[in-house]
């Protein structure tokens, strides 16, 4: 068995006792140990947001705020005078920058839903004629673009008789076909302020063409808050007007008033075009639990003769794997393909995202294989969703191979690509791996983009390394990449630890003071900071105001309520959660029902366990391997081996691959069952799987051996630990003196602790609470007092438990009055031991002496 844990060494039989060292023996003391390491400074006076989070705020703040300049000031603010109606909107002269750089990954949609012409108004170029303006509207078109954008606002107001004596529809589109959108803006405004005061109405082609201007350059957000102070209903617009302000909506995630609009537009008369009804597809297949809505209108746009093109067919087949609606997705393609209709690559990509999502690999497989058996030609989209079927189910390191598998094709790998599988890595805790892959990608010559950048900081963030963060925003300021909402989002999260929820409030005021206004995934992300942070008033607060202003809660809101419950195990409450969502027509995701799990876990409660997993086994809940590797890891967290197996051989039986923690999870549960067989056998599986076991393995195998009084061989695997897997920690060397001390061999222990010390690791109440334990076992009384001289010395108060432990080993004595002595002198050892515990001590020590 020995070359099997270390491989590089020979196998020799190893005693399951030795005899003890002939030397004096050592006492527990300063003069004949050798000095603990220095304690490092305790953070807890400090508050939570010290140096490192406070110095990765303000580069975040540095990297959003965009570079001074005289001729583009950051910010348009309205006019002083006439202009009190838009109070909140500004736009900023690098907008335009920013939003083409940000890259949303994995789907062409939602930009394709909607094709705008991306050409000029009536066919002119750029730089076309503008012989439609009068001279006196060409000299004011030079003016306006003579004057710098913050300068517009006086300068209108001071030719205010010339401008309203102009047609405005002319000015607008003049300075559209120049290229000058945000003064567009600005001129439309200022005239809707100017004529607001004289109770006039603007023409109806006017609220059209700044509508066009705005859907054109996905100015969505800014379009809205027009809308909120120009009544859109009282103008007669056409229907390209119309699904351009649907369109607008729909990206900002107002999805019932884009319904309300579109049942408006249905009223007034007008006909719905195919992209109108794209676009609403694609509102219902993001506001979810609209399944049979889509069907509706689906069977509108039949009975209107409408032919479904690219663009439908993957925003409904999209849809279906926002819900998981995995067998409707298949059913709904079937029919298309039988109804005549060739599926192009991006149905193809849309529903191998559908699979790609529940990680069901062999159909993502068997889809690529149907692209080719019809000549569909594979693009960059297609190999990512390959990607990110097999990192769903387990499979890194075959993801990542697919990097090369596209190369040899002629396909390059994109940005996508390489953020999938370095999400992928972090998600499994496999960050060196995460950023070996990042510079891989920059080295190859593809350039990462704000996604790539997210999810780096996210996946650090998680580990709380937040010196590589700083590095990786430099990395992104050198690049010229602008941190998004996604961004902050990200230090949102990272923020979400107890005791911190006042540091997320102030990240939340930052971000907001940025430009950068919440948006429903905000609110989601708020909701799992407080809930992590413990905060529930502000848990319940941040989801009221995102119902308040205009965010309809969807799946990933109820999970961020159901991550908050499972951090206290409160499974009542969660079930309630998820009953809310049933009843409201959302179908709960695999997270939902993993979430679940964990509180069940977190709650001791094994017949919630058993209940999701009867339903998985009925198949009313699909089986992915997000939700197999949950049900695992909660019965090993109630101790539950026999569903803990059933749930591994469904793993397995459904083709997924277990990941080391999963493993180590196992093995851990084997080991304090002294199932030693089963412990190996996972060892081996860990090595058959191509995983190279970590310290947590060995610590496990280490408990095993010393549970089972097998302390030499505990500590032969500790020696080893310095050649094969690094150092050894803390956990390393109290698991091997809890050996010797369960033994009685105090000695060996004594010589563990003085290597361990040596070694720059300092024990902890655990460590002297062993020895305090091993002296009691063997009335060892005085040995003890040394032990706690020696704690005390070295700033290492005992707890109650070591008091218990005491106390216990004199009343198995029967040495009762000494028992009573050691508590009654405990305040004068330390005077801020906690009353309470000091009489649960004394009642204890009577207790024994009238059983």
């Amino acid at each position: 068995m020995e070359g099997t844990i270390f491989p590089n060494k020979p196998a020799y039989p190893v005693p399951t006792k030795r005899p003890t060292q002939s030397s004096k023996p050592v006492k527990f003391s300063s003069v004949t140990l050798p000095l603990p390491p220095q304690s490092q400074p305790q953070p807890q006076p400090q508050p939570p947001h010290s140096l490192p989070l406070d110095s990765l705020l303000q580069h975040l703040l540095h990297l959003s705020s965009p570079p001074n300049t005289t001729n583009n000031p950051k910010t348009i603010h309205p006019p002083k005078t006439n202009n009190s109606h838009f109070p909140s909107l500004h736009i900023s002269s690098d907008s335009t920058q920013k939003l083409h750089q940000q890259v949303h990954p994995m789907k062409p949609t939602p930009l394709s839903v909607i094709q705008f012409d991306k050409s000029r108004e009536d066919g002119q170029p750029r730089d076309g004629s503008l012989e439609f303006l009068t001279r006196k509207g060409m000299v004011i078109l030079n003016s306006i673009k003579e004057h710098p954008l913050n300068a517009l606002n006086d300068f209108f107001d001071s030719v205010k008789f010339e401008l309203l004596q102009i047609d405005t529809f002319s000015l607008l589109k003049a300075l559209d076909l120049s290229g000058d959108w945000e003064r567009a803006l600005l001129l439309f405004q200022w005239v809707v302020s100017s004529i607001g005061s004289d109770n006039a109405k603007l023409d109806n082609q006017v609220v059209e063409l700044m509508v066009r201007i705005l859907g054109r350059e996905s100015q969505h957000a800014i379009a809205l808050k027009l809308f909120d102070f120009i009544p859109i209903e009282e103008y007669s617009l056409d229907v390209r007007a119309y699904t351009t302000i649907l369109h607008a909506y729909s990206r900002t995630g107002k999805y019932k008033k884009a319904i309300s609009i579109f049942e408006k537009m249905k009223e007034t008369g007008l006909s719905p075009t195919l992209v109108t009804y794209n676009v609403m597809l694609d509102v219902y297949g993001k506001m979810g639990r609209s399944w049979n809505k889509i069907l509706g209108l689906l069977d509108e746009m039949r009975s209107k003769g409408l032919e479904f093109d690219e663009f439908t067919c993957s925003t409904v087949i999209s849809a279906c794997g926002r819900e998981g609606l995995l067998n409707e997705a298949k059913e709904f393609f079937a029919r298309l393909k039988l109804q005549g209709y060739v599926p192009g690559t991006v149905t193809y990509n849309a529903l191998l995202q559908v699979f790609g999502k529940a990680g069901v690999y062999s159909e993502a497989l068997s889809i690529l294989k149907e692209m080719e058996e019809n000549d569909c030609p594979a693009d960059s989209v297609t190999y990512n969703e390959l990607v990110a079927a097999y990192v769903r189910a387990g499979f890194y390191e075959e993801g990542a191979a697919v990097i090369e598998t596209m190369t040899k094709k002629g396909v390059m790998p994109n940005a996508v690509t390489y953020t999938t599988v370095i999400n992928a890595y972090g998600k499994a805790g496999k960050e060196d791996k995460a950023l070996r892959l990042f510079h891989r990608m920059k080295e190859s010559g593809c350039v990462p983009n704000v996604c790539t950048y997210n999810a780096i900081l996210g996946m650090l963030g998680k580990k709380s390394r937040s010196e590589e963060m700083i590095k990786i925003l430099l990395d992104m300021k050198e690049s010229g990449c602008s941190p998004n909402r996604i961004t902050w989002n990200t230090m949102l999260a990272m923020c979400g630890n107890k005791g911190m929820h006042n540091y997320v409030n102030r990240v939340f005021r930052e971000m907001k003071g940025c430009g950068f206004e919440p948006d429903r995934d905000t609110f989601n992300t708020l909701i799992s900071a407080y809930g992590r942070c413990g905060s529930e008033i502000d848990v319940t607060k941040m989801y009221k105001e995102m119902i308040r202003v205009g965010f309809t809660p969807c799946v990933t809101t109820y999970n961020a309520l159901l991550n908050a419950l499972a951090r206290r195990g409160d499974w009542k409450v969660a079930e309630s959660v998820i009953l809310d969502m049933k009843n409201k027509g959302f179908r709960p995701s695999e997270t939902s029902y993993s979430l679940m799990l964990q509180c069940y876990a977190k709650g001791g409660n094994v017949k919630g366990i058993e209940k999701i997993e009867k339903e998985i086994n009925d198949g009313h809940i699909y089986p992915s391997w997000m939700l197999l590797r949950t049900l695992v890891l909660a019965n090993v967290r109630c101790r539950a081996l026999k569903g803990m197996e059933r749930a591994f051989q469904e793993l397995q039986k459904n083709g997924y691959k277990p990941d080391l923690v999963l493993f180590n999870s196992m093995l851990s549960i084997f080991s304090k069952n002294k199932m030693y067989e089963r412990a190996h056998e996972m060892l081996h599986l860990i090595r058959e799987s191509g995983l190279t076991p970590d310290l947590v393995t060995y610590n496990s195998l280490m408990d095993m051996y010393a549970r089972a009084g097998e302390c030499w061989k505990a500590e032969e695997i500790l020696n080893g630990l310095q050649k094969s897997v690094g150092k050894p920690d803390i956990v390393s060397y109290n698991t091997v003196i809890k050996g010797f001390c369960r033994k009685g061999l105090m000695q060996e222990a004594i010589r563990i602790l003085s290597e361990m010390t040596t070694r720059g690791i300092r024990p902890c109440i655990f460590t002297y609470n062993t020895f305090v334990a091993g002296y009691a076992a063997h009335g060892m009384f005085t040995e003890i007092d040394d032990v706690i001289g020696y704690m005390i010395q070295h700033n290492c108060r005992p707890n109650e438990l070591t008091y218990k432990i005491v106390v216990d080993g004199y009343c198995k004595a029967r040495r009762y009055k000494e028992a009573m002595d050691i508590v009654s002198k405990i305040k004068e050892i330390d005077d801020s031991f906690d009353d309470q515990s000091i009489e649960r001590l004394a009642f204890r020590v009577r207790e024994n002496l009238e059983s």
